[in-house]
């Protein structure tokens, strides 16, 4: 049994089990998937694996037609004659079978967003045909929570193109220019928050970089592996940019199977490199356990393919359709 506490903010109502985050977090994870529904929305956290969601209301008449489903009747009740405080209540579920389908179309809206997609990790891409088709058969499910709330997100489309982590290689750094030093290289990975699905690697070595000294001058290059099965076109405002230790920035170009670019820059000192996508996000912010979680993350979707290639349907967070999908095709190369 789950307990939920009652909370009032403002003219917002909670609900939330322990440690559930809510849409009312300054700067939620990534790890964090929302859905809106009628009057509110729920909200779970990937990796914690609990079904319950936590739920901020704004029109609570509108929501009182699924409480009862989700947290129960005494809820309900409570929430009704509710005061104020905060209250702590067991959630018993009248609709166990909608919780898990509510979990399953905001696991497959987060999976639009923040799968991590990547051949060097072998983390198969999830086919976004399949995964809007999920989305479509998962918010008919839900129509007593969603009733139209909820817009199926769309991820950009890109090739299917399989491709094998040992058939990959990146020659990091070199690019066949001829520098005469090379000064400094490194291997990093980027911050997810910063540019839209499908365009990069989800690895921590998706990003390479180097200093060499070229015809008396410092040249930054950089390179980024693509996200598997994307082979462009891709539109100008969505081409990601490298900002070199905030001294410099390249607009990266897409060539085979890795956007690349390079820039002189001043000095030959180590640089940063941050990877970022125009009007997506301001590079320099904080991402405070941003490796912990993403390293997390690649865990969590390397075992639900290992899932998926055996797939189950009791289970509350069965394998979507897409993942069965990519298992399977994974496994044949």
């Amino acid at each position: 049994m789950t307990e939920v506490t009652l909370f009032r903010s403002d003219d917002l109502l909670g609900i939330v089990p322990p440690g559930a985050p809510t849409v009312l977090d300054d700067a939620p994870e990534h790890d964090v998937m929302v859905l809106e529904v009628v009057g509110g929305h729920l909200s779970w956290s990937v990796l914690s694996g609990q079904a319950i969601p936590a739920a901020i209301i704004d029109d609570l008449d509108a929501a009182q037609e699924w409480i009862w489903a989700i947290y129960g009747e005494p809820v309900a009740l409570a929430v009704a004659d509710y005061r104020g405080g905060r209250v702590e209540l067991p959630a018993r579920p009248e609709l166990p079978r909608l919780i898990g389908q509510a979990w399953r179309l905001g696991y497959a809206h987060w999976a639009a967003r923040w799968w991590p997609a990547s051949t060097l990790d072998g983390i198969a891409a999830l086919d976004g045909a399949a995964l809007e088709q999920d989305i479509a058969e998962l918010t008919e499910q839900c129509e007593m929570l969603v009733d139209g709330a909820d817009d199926p997100f769309e991820p950009p489309r890109t090739a299917n193109t399989a491709v094998r982590q040992s058939d990959y290689a990146l020659a990091a750094g070199g690019d066949g220019r001829g520098a005469v030093l090379t000064l400094d290289r490194g291997v990093a990975g980027w911050d997810w928050r910063d540019c839209p699905p499908g365009l990069l690697d989800a690895s921590e070595h998706a990003v390479t970089w180097e200093l060499a000294r070229d015809a008396g001058l410092t040249i930054a290059r950089v390179t980024v592996v693509a996200a598997p099965g994307l082979t462009g076109p891709v539109p100008a405002h969505l081409r990601p940019r490298a900002r070199i230790a905030e001294a410099a920035e390249i607009e990266l170009e897409l060539t085979g199977d890795a956007w690349v670019g390079q820039t002189p820059v001043a000095g030959e000192e180590s640089v940063t490199v941050e990877v970022y996508v125009p009007g997506v996000a301001t590079p320099g912010g904080d991402e405070r356990n941003g490796l912990e979680i993403r390293t997390r993350i690649r865990e969590f979707a390397a075992q639900r393919l290992r899932r998926a290639a055996q797939p189950e349907t009791g289970a509350f967070d069965a394998p979507l359709r897409a993942e069965i999908a990519a298992a399977a095709e994974d496994s044949d190369f």
